[in-house]
């Protein structure tokens, strides 16, 4: 081999170990159990907030008058009662009621969102594994490489950039609001606090709705960097495939040794044949005929070239009567398989052999 073609095969050999290929469905199926699948942790919480503070909206009048009814309940039924631990009791157990009826529907909402923030990323995944204690997470060097690598520099930058939408957007508003803060003073406590919350909740919807655009891109990247660590070399899929379907050299091994067996069993059947039907040379057919236990006679050993000689010394080393017929020899090799019966247009044929055969040997057809 000259050094331009040691060259080229040293070349190919490391151009298949780069991971050039799309993972494979059965390495994503095994990544997926491991629970390795590209997420983003930031699509359900953006959900959450822009959801919870929507939520304000929609039961914002619920909310209020639940409150109402608390700070009114304290101070008609409560305010004069004795301070007494049943009286107390009574109390904490009625504001408890009262603050989990009026949170519920945030509770609920935030739930349903982060179940379903999830759900639409990955679909349905249950596994225990990313639980599993694993001592190469503890490993310092792992954690060095991790805290430095391009993937904390990528969520660095992501991080200042949402920080400073975020502080864009609040500081656009507030500005665009700064004549009615500036007013707020001379104001009642009751406007006071509608203007805040009301500017809150703007403030919050805004916010939540870049959060959900930054968290799709950024889910978008994960969905990149996760089948970017997935890909495989051509190696790697030559290595699964023999993995899953068996390597093909070893398969040969076995198919020949299954072969040889066949072999074995067919060539001891031999002796037991009434007749082998040749060409005469190339073909060999054994059958047998029972006609306690057969409703016609039986293929118990067919072959071409070698096997047919094969079964031709088989049989005259165990005294098996061999006939030479072209036609029918041709016929039952290609049309009847080892074990099966001849079919319905053979058994003249075969019946006028039999019965020669028979007479030989002095038996009844």
């Amino acid at each position: 081999m000259d050094v331009a073609a040691l060259r080229l095969q040293l070349d190919l050999q490391l151009f298949a170990g780069e991971k050039t290929e799309d993972a494979t469905p059965k390495k994503k199926q095994d990544a997926r159990k491991q629970g390795q699948v590209a997420k983003s942790m930031e699509l359900p919480a953006a959900f959450i907030l822009f959801f919870s503070f929507l939520a304000f909206y929609l039961f914002g009048g619920f909310m209020k008058g639940h409150l109402v009814g608390v700070f009114r309940s304290i101070y008609t039924d409560f305010l004069l009662v004795d301070l007494t631990s049943p009286n107390m009791m009574v109390l904490y157990e009625q504001l408890a009621l009262q603050m989990l009826l009026i949170l519920s529907p945030i509770f609920v909402i935030a739930v349903v969102i982060a179940v379903l923030g999830n759900y639409l990323q990955f679909g349905f995944l249950l596994t225990g594994d990313p639980l599993m204690m694993k001592f190469s997470k503890m490993n310092p060097l792992e954690g060095a490489k991790r805290m430095f690598s391009m993937r904390s520099v990528v969520e660095f930058l992501k991080s200042m950039l949402k920080m400073s939408i975020i502080g864009y957007v609040v500081y656009s508003v507030l500005w665009g609001e700064k004549a009615h803060i500036m007013q707020l003073a001379h104001l009642p406590l009751q406007e006071i606090l509608t203007f805040t919350s009301s500017l809150v909740l703007n403030l919050g919807v805004k916010i939540g709705g870049i959060l959900i655009i930054l968290a799709i891109f950024d889910f978008l990247y994960q969905k990149y960097e996760h089948e970017k660590n997935l890909r495989m070399s051509k190696q790697d899929i030559k290595d699964e495939y023999k993995k899953s379907e068996g390597d093909p050299l070893i398969k040969g091994k076995i198919r020949e040794k299954q072969r040889r067996m066949a072999m074995q069993r067919m060539m001891q059947d031999v002796p037991k044949a009434d007749v082998i039907i040749t060409n005469p040379t190339h073909f060999a057919v054994a059958l047998q005929y029972d006609g306690s236990k057969m409703q016609a006679p039986t293929v118990i050993a067919k072959g071409t070239d070698f096997v047919a000689l094969k079964i031709r010394q088989v049989a005259k080393d165990h005294g098996v009567a061999t006939i030479e017929n072209k036609p029918l020899a041709r016929a039952l090799y290609a049309q009847v398989e080892i074990g099966e019966a001849i079919p319905a247009d053979m058994f003249q044929a075969v019946a006028e052999v039999l019965a020669y055969v028979y007479k030989l040997k002095g038996k009844a057809l």
